[in-house]
């Protein structure tokens, strides 16, 4: 059916009781079949494979991806399929169940690759594996009993829109229209196109999986994989003495890791971005790694982890170059660019803070017509302390965060929770990143004698307030579809489980966590980050820590920051500055994003230049079959540019990932 909405003048004037009873008379669509075991186990399956397809991501370029619109349209898909065989097909609130129980599901990797992990460098230890599934799962249980109260007032009375989650509502919506049937089938070809394409290639590049066919099935000597560089080449040419070695202040460039690579889920991950931020992210890679490395190389400031450069010798690795120098200005310019663009839209202040001193227009008492399919709020006001004194306790029984400061974090999820929800609501965009600097420092400053606190404590109060915001996003669809919120606050529950088995011990076995020993003199840090898979967020979370604890701490950050990183920390914060400032007085149309150059800088040159031509590829198929919308070419490229998206990142990641575990158990 159409979707139906209140007016402007409706929404601006009617009581919140009036808006409720509105939406039960008009949309709730009564006993549909919503959260049904089919549809629990279906999101907790699909939450499970696209949480660990986040992870993959999440660890190689910092970003984590909404998977709501995949999972609707792998779920419908596959009913699709059932029905034809003679299944009940999926309703439509069945499909945005699991959805929702999807997208909860791949929201738990989000402390897993930042936070959690920075954690874990700073203080060189390996947390037990069920400390951190059961503190992530306190912690989201938190932003679900956070999130409920404000959905009365941020979807039920002021109707914000949420902009993704509307677009998740008319993407079901159009589904399960006669017309749209064919479209949402066609969409789940492609994805499944885009997904045997790119875990095709990932598989003969994958070398593990080529022995384990080769040598283990049939019995060769050796094996032979696709290589992963694509100047491999060139290099066999070198090595015959038919080309010269590229040198940069006479150091070859893949010490400086510039050596390209073959990765589908880093193309899609770009085409899901945008030209604008690639081209940001390629212009921060190519500055750091192409220009001031080198000249600091020169300079004296970045010195060799090994060998020397006169003789030809000198070992670098992206790595060492990132954590002796460049990691200092690329996070200057990742603070200060979040930071400008958050308190820089008064507006998500002023709509964070209006509902707690003006007028509220709530139901009268014994008005309430949606008394019996709401979360009732004595959950959220006596959950909210229960478990959040639960989560103090972790934090200070297992990361060592003082009692008060642990409190602290409580109020401070309320208030970040406001400002994160206003800013989701407006625009779609959850700052998560800048947020989490807030406790960061407010926490460092007050106990900066250890990283616990500031990131603990950061790790409580950001990541419960940036997934209440994001549970908001999924709530709105089914606000619009008429679904009863109770049955959604359980299935968020049952993706939070889903997510957290699944990418958790995972999260151990592909970063080398199972067998870690302190004793080998390799550390957390170096264990985890290699040339796949270099954790741009924990980066960020631990320099910010690292920043905290020398500024706050005695000797002022002198034994840490060297007087070239002070200077390229000025020069970054001041060009962000600028940049970001030129960004919005122009809304928007200023080319460049400092917050993607930042970024650029802390992710692997290969990954950022792959990532740019995932972007130029779609950029360049709009230009040319956007104004063709009758057109094949429209159909695939435009209007499927999600599903081939995500169908990439899919299909190279879980065939990564598998990879990586054949590795482990069959030839470790």
């Amino acid at each position: 059916m159409a979707l139906l909405h209140l007016t402007e003048e409706q929404i601006r004037t009617w009581t919140r009781e009036q808006k409720d009873r509105w939406w039960f008379e008009n949309v709730f669509r009564g006993d549909m079949p919503q959260l049904t075991l089919r549809s629990a186990l279906t999101g907790f399956c699909l939450g499970g494979v696209l949480s660990v397809t986040n992870l993959y991501v999440a660890a190689k370029t910092g970003w984590t991806l909404g998977v709501g619109l995949t999972s609707v349209i792998l779920a419908f898909a596959l009913y699709r399929i059932f029905s034809r065989l003679g299944a009940r097909d999926m309703t439509i609130l069945e499909n945005n169940c699991v959805q929702s129980i999807a997208t909860a599901a791949g929201y738990m990797t989000m402390p897993l690759t930042s936070g959690l992990a920075a954690y874990m460098w700073a203080t060189n230890n390996v947390l037990p594996l069920w400390q951190i599934i059961c503190f992530t799962i306190v912690l989201s249980i938190l932003g679900v009993l956070v999130a409920f109260p404000m959905k009365r007032r941020f979807i039920n009375d002021e109707q914000h829109p949420f902009p993704e989650g509307r677009a998740c509502g008319v993407v079901l919506d159009a589904l399960y229209e006669r017309a749209g049937a064919a479209s949402g089938m066609f969409k789940a070809k492609v994805l499944s196109i885009a997904a045997a394409l790119a875990g095709g290639v990932s598989f003969i590049s994958g070398e593990s999986f080529m022995r384990l066919v080769q040598e283990k099935w049939l019995g060769l000597q050796s094996s032979w994989h696709l290589p992963h560089n694509l100047d491999g080449w060139y290099y066999a040419l070198v090595e015959k003495g038919l080309l010269p070695l590229p040198k940069l202040a006479g150091v070859d460039i893949r010490q400086l890791a510039l050596s390209p690579t073959l990765d589908f889920a880093m193309i899609g991950a770009g085409g899901l971005m945008g030209i604008r931020t690639a081209v940001s992210l390629l212009i921060g890679a190519v500055l750091n790694f192409v220009i001031v490395v080198p000249i600091m190389i020169s300079l004296g400031e970045i010195q060799p982890r090994a060998g020397v450069i006169a003789e030809g010798t000198a070992l670098f690795g992206r790595a060492h170059i990132l954590n002796t120098w460049s990691l200092w200005w690329g996070i200057t310019m990742m603070v200060v660019a979040a930071m400008v663009a958050l308190f820089a839209r008064p507006e998500v202040f002023v709509e964070a803070f209006r509902g707690l001193t003006g007028r509220r227009r709530a139901a009268a008492p014994g008005t309430d017509v949606l008394k019996d399919i709401e979360l009732p709020l004595p959950v959220s006001w006596i959950g909210i302390p229960i478990v959040g004194a639960f989560g103090v306790w972790m934090a200070h029984d297992w990361f060592g965060v003082h009692w008060l400061l642990g409190a602290l974090s409580i109020p401070f999820i309320m208030v970040l929770a406001l400002i994160a929800v206003s800013s989701t609501a407006l625009t779609g965009i959850t700052p998560s990143s800048s947020l989490s600097k807030i406790p960061q420092f407010a926490f460092g400053a007050l106990d900066p004698r250890t990283p616990a606190p500031n990131l603990m404590t950061a790790v409580m109060s950001a990541e419960v307030a940036s997934n209440a915001s994001n549970l908001l996003m999924d709530i709105k669809p089914g606000y619009m579809l008429g679904a009863k919120p109770r049955q959604q606050a359980i299935g968020h529950v049952i993706g939070i489980v889903a997510g957290a088995l699944a990418a958790t011990p995972l999260f151990f076995i592909l970063f080398g966590l199972t067998n870690f020993d302190p004793a080998s003199g390799k550390s957390v840090m170096d264990t985890m980050v290699t040339d796949k898979f270099s954790f741009p967020g924990a980066l960020q979370w631990k320099g910010v820590s690292d920043l905290v604890t020398a500024v706050f701490g005695e000797d002022g950050g002198r034994s840490l920051l060297s007087n070239s990183i002070l200077w390229s920390m000025a020069i970054a914060g001041f060009a962000a500055l600028v940049m970001e400032v030129l960004r919005i007085r122009t809304k928007n149309r200023f080319p460049l994003s400092p917050l993607a150059i930042g970024l650029g800088v802390v992710v692997p040159p290969d990954s950022s230049l792959m990532m740019f031509l995932g972007a130029l590829l779609f950029w360049v198929a709009a230009r040319k079959y956007g104004s063709q919308p009758q057109s094949r070419g429209h159909a695939i490229w435009v209007d499927s540019q999600e599903p081939i998206c995500a169908g990439l990142i899919a299909g190279a990641a879980l065939i990564g990932i598998g990879d990586i575990l054949v590795k482990v158990f069959v030839f470790g």
